[in-house]
């Protein structure tokens, strides 16, 4: 007995130094798990260093939605083994395509943040035969953290869709706001100049390549896309924010020289870019001149049957050169009428404001869906509208009021009164439009006997 209580007395301090031990290590793990699940949360990553950053850059395809280009933004993190590709560029049909341009007419469009590999975003850019850009970044690991958490946040249900704009809130402003935001705010400093340009500019430019598209909103947006376009709102184009990103510094040293934010860059897919198409403005305008020429010249007089004194206007040729001017006729009334109901209804429906107060309204009227009627008879029947002695005062005051806004319309495009750039419009459409639609009152209408007597 006298031996065994040293031994009890030795092993009870041990193993309340073991218990307490355990007990610590156990703590500690509850609390680095503790740390662990909140620094997740938050976006923390537990070694930023094996976090890689992409810029993802499309260039521009040939479909209407995809002709300003698409920025995407990659991350790798080599710690989890995860590969991701964060997208901002993709929006739901759900209703239809009719729903889907009406809420994009009324501005009620969301987009939405998706995500996927890599291999799935090349490929689908692969079937369009679009280029595509990789460029690393040179991020900091603060910078990391800070651009990891934002992304994180992005993902988060509430968070994953946003009110579209295409000049100020899409794919590309969303990565140049969150590097931005990363960078303490150097991106801004960097863009901080101004440009040559306006927003027209960089839609004409774009759209060069679907002349018709380039044509149509050359004439639905108003002045509010002619002002000069600053530096950082032009990084709204994918192209110009991996330019302006390519001239950056960046935060991280090495050997006491900084390095540029772009440390390397790859070609992942490499097409041609589409084709630019002539300008239908300045084509459809020759045209038009040509064609109102041309019946200028085949005008002749032809005498009444019932008057030795009177005669009227016709063409030599009649029924070829009405046909003619039936089927410009019809093609212009459509687009004027057409292009004015759109005007006029976005005025009061539309939330895109850049469609509103159109200085292009003076010449394209939703009630030129009316000449469509007369040119239809011009066109298939190859004979005159014919007026009554009451129609005839208000086609004659109709076509004197379309002149009278042309040539104001005229006057304000060409001597730069107003921002709206309607130069191209005023110059090449309105001067044979003016010709071709008094030519249809001169030899397309003919007044009744009683009406001509009057007069």
């Amino acid at each position: 007995m006298s031996c065994a209580r040293p031994a009890i007395k030795t092993f009870i301090p041990a193993f309340l130094f073991v218990s307490l031990l355990v007990f610590l290590l156990v703590l500690v793990g509850l609390f680095s798990r503790q740390a662990n699940a909140q620094g997740a949360e938050s976006g923390a990553h537990q070694n930023p260093v094996a976090l890689r950053f992409y810029l993802i850059t499309v260039d521009v395809g040939s479909n209407v939605w995809d002709n300003f280009g698409h920025s995407a933004l990659r991350v790798v993190d080599e710690l989890n083994g995860s590969d991701t590709v964060y997208n901002w560029g993709v929006f739901e049909v759900r209703d239809g395509p009719v729903a889907f341009a009406y809420d994009f007419f009324i501005d009620d469009l969301q987009y939405r943040l998706a995500t996927q590999r890599l291999e799935r975003e090349v490929a689908n850019y692969r079937t369009q035969r679009r280029s595509v850009w990789q460029d690393e970044l040179n991020l900091t690991a603060a910078q990391k953290q800070r651009l990891l958490a934002r992304l994180q946040w992005n993902r988060a249900a509430e968070n994953v869709y946003y009110d579209y704009d295409y000049f100020f809130d899409n794919c590309t402003t969303r990565i140049r706001d969150y590097l931005n935001e990363a960078l303490d705010g150097k991106l801004a400093q960097v863009a901080s100049s101004s440009t040559s340009l306006s927003f027209r500019d960089e839609v004409r430019s774009h759209y060069a390549s679907i002349a018709p598209i380039r044509f149509a909103l050359d004439v639905l947006m108003n002045g509010d896309i002619d002002r000069e376009m600053s530096a950082w709102e032009s990084l709204f184009l994918p192209l110009r924010l991996r330019s302006l990103l390519g001239v950056t510094e960046s935060d991280v040293v090495s050997a006491g020289v900084r390095l540029p934010l772009v440390a390397a860059s790859q070609i992942l897919l490499e097409y041609p870019a589409p084709a630019a198409q002539p300008d239908l403005v300045v084509v459809v305008g020759i045209a038009l001149l040509g064609l109102a020429l041309f019946l200028m010249l085949m005008l002749t007089r032809q005498r009444r049957s019932y008057s030795a004194t009177h005669a009227r206007l016709t063409f030599r040729a009649n029924a070829f050169c009405l046909r003619l001017l039936g089927l410009s006729s019809v093609v212009m009334g459509l687009l004027s009428g057409v292009f004015g109901l759109l005007m006029l209804a976005s005025w009061f429906a539309s939330g895109h404001t850049d469609l509103h107060h159109n200085l292009n309204l003076l010449v394209f009227w939703p009630t030129d869906l009316l000449v469509v009627v007369a040119a239809l008879r011009w066109l298939l029947v190859a004979s005159p509208w014919m007026l009554t002695h009451n129609s005839n005062p208000f086609v004659a005051y109709y076509l004197l009021l379309k002149t009278l806004c042309a040539l104001v319309y005229c006057a304000v495009a060409w001597s730069g009164f107003a921002q709206q750039d309607t130069f191209a419009l005023a110059s090449y459409l309105v001067p044979p439009t003016l010709l071709l639609m008094w030519l249809g009152w001169i030899v397309g209408c003919q007044t009744s006997r009683r009406a001509e007597i009057i007069l």
